[in-house]
């Protein structure tokens, strides 16, 4: 059973900057990909950002040349950089990670952005 652990969310003014983290913890060998999804009051949820176990990387077009995401050495351990925020990503982000043919989710954590 793998469980994911989020923090670093909060309030930020626009431009400001925040930084995400997402352990997994549990009876873990090899993670697979790991990613951030968000998702605004209404809409439906969205990746913003993914990483494989090899390091490759995606972003969504709302989000490239602002956020980064990386994985630690240990590669159970993925942060997202989110730099230059907008109100529009004002969102609950939740962590992804792919284990064994499985789907695991974090429980969320709020980003609120104010104009």
């Amino acid at each position: 059973q793998v469980q994911l652990v989020e923090s670093g969310g909060g309030l930020v003014q626009s431009g400001g900057s925040l930084r995400l983290s997402c352990a997994a913890t549990g009876s873990i060998f090899s993670i697979g990909a790991m990613g951030w999804y968000r998702q605004a009051p209404g809409k439906q949820r969205e990746l913003v950002a993914s990483i494989t176990s090899g390091t490759n990387t995606y972003y969504a077009d709302s989000v490239k040349g602002r956020f980064t995401i990386s994985r630690a050495n240990d590669k159970d351990t993925v942060y997202l950089q989110m730099n230059s925020l907008k109100p529009e990503d004002t969102a609950v982000y939740y962590c992804n990670a792919s284990y064994r043919l499985s789907t695991y989710w974090g429980q969320g954590t709020q980003v609120t952005v104010s104009s």
